[in-house]
């Protein structure tokens, strides 16, 4: 197989840095913030402008995908090699709702270039990294005078991510045949630091809901009946004190049942990472890290399960007293699941659990927002994880480590429904503000992404020609 000659890549790269970057401060300018009803044409119309762009770039097929919500974009480059894998990327094209006066300091639909940064809602959340793909892949072709790449490329870039992702899983089950694929590289992350290159191997699941607990009809006079009859109040306090043991693990049975555990040589990596809990702890606005125990940190928030009480109201609360027995009680909830769960599973555990601690007298409903959000890990031995790190490593000239993301996403339905691995390659830093002000992207990394991205698809196609890699879960 060719081989990019690497100074080949960085050449082409620097070449058309310029071209490059116009094209996506264009793409910028359009304000696709999918929850905002009436920027729905513009949504659309970012779909379309990315159509365009990777028409331009030569892909053969490009174009938009409906949903019940926002358009999603497919595109898809043929390798021409019989026995070349299929890649499917995966990003997306909204953006949250940004504006001057959230206290920008420039209208952030107008890109801005200052001090090597790029400012702009969508610079790093998702366009960014989603567009470094199209110079990544035209550096890999120029560079190795190919026509075509070295493996199938597909990309499907998502309109709703940004709104949850409602039509997402519909979306794959509609279209599995077209995006049927070998491994999924999930451009939409992040990396430890400028100086500390990293590729994620997992993300969390959600599951989120709320409990409503109802006693009498109406609030009543403590003295008359306080004492004699169920206060929904104590009862949602006497549910969230049983929520944890002694150890800060959640105490629903069958909890933990299934969960894929730190294996010692990725608590190793973990230990490895140049972190400052007390630089974290001033990032967070909190004052001590507490959680499970016989965990650090890292480990709580990337690769252990969490249950986490989100809102907790009822009775009066106005100047004063008001002596009453309240009618009501609410209680907000989210669980972060790791490999091993399922969200499915969790929502009837923690229905039955809250049904067994109530008392008579206590009506009650457990609702949830959504079916949840199933977590995803990729192993460390997986090969085309191998592929990837050399990828990298090529690009930023210096070893990478491994992290997790304790947040979020529609990976695992990547995973889950097309079978298959889920890579992460993204070159944003937590310094580049996503969902806040002044969201920015470093432009030596963006461009160190695009070089990464274009020695991905030969390291990808090597390994496969190994051994083709084996299925998720496998």
């Amino acid at each position: 197989m060719r081989t990019a000659p690497d100074n080949a890549v960085r050449s082409f790269v620097a070449e058309h840095t310029a071209d490059f970057l116009g094209e996506l401060e264009e793409w910028l300018r359009i304000p696709s913030v999918s929850a905002d009803p009436e920027r729905a044409p513009e949504v659309r119309h970012s779909a379309e402008w990315l159509v365009a762009a990777l028409r331009r770039t030569g892909f053969p097929v490009a174009e938009v995908w409906e949903t019940e919500g926002g358009p999603a974009v497919f595109a898809e480059w043929p390798s021409g090699e019989p026995d070349a894998p299929t890649v499917l990327v995966y990003g997306h094209h909204d953006v949250q709702p940004a504006a001057r006066e959230d206290g920008w300091a420039t209208d952030p639909f107008e890109p801005v270039r200052q001090d090597g940064r790029l400012r702009g809602r969508g610079a790093a959340d998702d366009k960014g990294q989603v567009f470094l793909h199209t110079l990544g892949l035209r550096a890999h072709l120029a560079a190795s005078g190919r026509t075509a790449p070295a493996v199938n490329v597909k990309l499907l870039v998502e309109g709703e991510e940004e709104s949850g992702s409602p039509h997402f899983g519909a979306l794959i089950r509609a279209h599995a045949d077209r995006l049927a694929c070998d491994t999924v590289i999930v451009s939409d992350t992040g990396m430890w630091s400028e100086d500390t290159p990293t590729v994620c191997t997992g993300m969390r699941g959600l599951l989120d809901g709320q409990i409503d607990l109802r006693g009498p009809d109406q609030d009543i006079h403590s003295g008359s009946f306080g004492g004699a009859v169920p206060n929904p109040a104590v009862e949602a306090a006497r549910l969230v004190a049983a929520l944890h043991d002694e150890d800060r693990r959640v105490a629903i049975p069958g909890f933990y049942d299934g969960v894929v555990e730190l294996g010692p040589r990725e608590r190793e990596l973990f230990a490895e990472l140049p972190f400052d809990e007390a630089a974290w702890l001033r990032g967070a606005k909190s004052h001590a890290a507490l959680g499970e125990a016989g965990h650090t940190t890292l480990e709580r928030i990337w690769a252990r399960p969490t249950a986490e009480v989100n809102g907790l109201h009822s009775g009066y609360g106005g100047p004063g007293g008001k002596t009453i027995v309240p009618a009501d009680a609410h209680i907000k909830f989210s669980f972060r699941l790791v490999a091993g769960q399922d969200p499915a599973r969790i929502r009837q555990l923690v229905t039955d659990w809250v049904a067994a601690k109530l008392p008579d007298g206590i009506r009650h409903e457990v609702g949830f927002w959504g079916e949840g959000t199933r977590p995803c890990l990729t192993p460390l031995d997986h090969p085309a994880l191998r592929a990837q790190v050399r990828a990298m490593g090529r690009a930023f000239g210096q070893e990478i480590r491994y992290t997790r993301e304790g947040g979020s996403g529609p990976a695992a339905d990547l995973q889950d429904l097309l079978g298959v691995p889920v890579l992460f390659l993204g070159i944003s830093v937590p310094s580049d503000g996503w969902h806040s002000v002044d969201e920015k992207v470093d432009l030596d990394l963006l461009l160190t992404g695009v070089q990464a991205a274009a020695y991905l698809w030969e390291e990808l196609a090597a390994d496969w020609a190994r051994e083709p890699w084996p299925a998720a879960g496998a």
